[in-house]
């Protein structure tokens, strides 16, 4: 476990799956609109996301309010969604979690961290880019353009 002036980063545990998949539906809700589809978070299998992944969560007084996934890769660590309560945001606790990836990314010796976001997600954007985030290039899934990030981890 990590410590976090919210708690600890602590890894989320199996039987946390409705919990982290309410958590998240109500991080991403905001965006249906702009996006026109509920976000691929809001449609994930945490059952499954749980055994393939890693997903570190923060607990607030009544429990998971904030939570990073990440999924380990040969060359990279990718951070597949990071959701913050909304009764939380704002409050840097996305921030914390992502120090907490590249913390995990540097202590695996990975040099890179990668992720992904919708096009009409700007205010997400334009945190990754301040956090030193670079687009690597852009995707076209269906009617949707997907812009992948990536920042480089400089060892310690």
């Amino acid at each position: 476990m990590f410590h976090t002036t919210w708690g600890e980063i602590r890894r989320a545990r199996p039987d946390e799956a409705e919990v982290i998949r309410t958590l998240v539906r109500r991080a991403y809700a905001k965006w249906i609109i702009s996006v026109g589809v509920e976000p691929k978070p809001m449609r994930a299998d945490y059952v499954r996301a749980l055994v393939e992944h890693e997903i570190w969560a923060i607990d607030g007084i009544h429990g998971c309010i904030a939570l990073i996934e990440l999924k380990p890769e040969p060359d990279h660590l990718l951070i597949v969604n990071v959701a913050v309560d909304p009764g939380h945001q704002g409050r840097g606790l996305g921030g914390r979690l992502l120090d907490f990836a590249e913390r995990e990314a540097r202590r695996r010796s990975i040099t890179e961290l990668r992720l992904y976001t919708n096009i009409r997600m700007s205010e997400n954007r334009a945190l990754y880019a301040a956090r030193g985030y670079s687009e690597t290039h852009q995707e076209q899934r269906g009617e949707h353009t997907i812009v992948h990030m990536a920042k480089p981890v400089p060892a310690v």
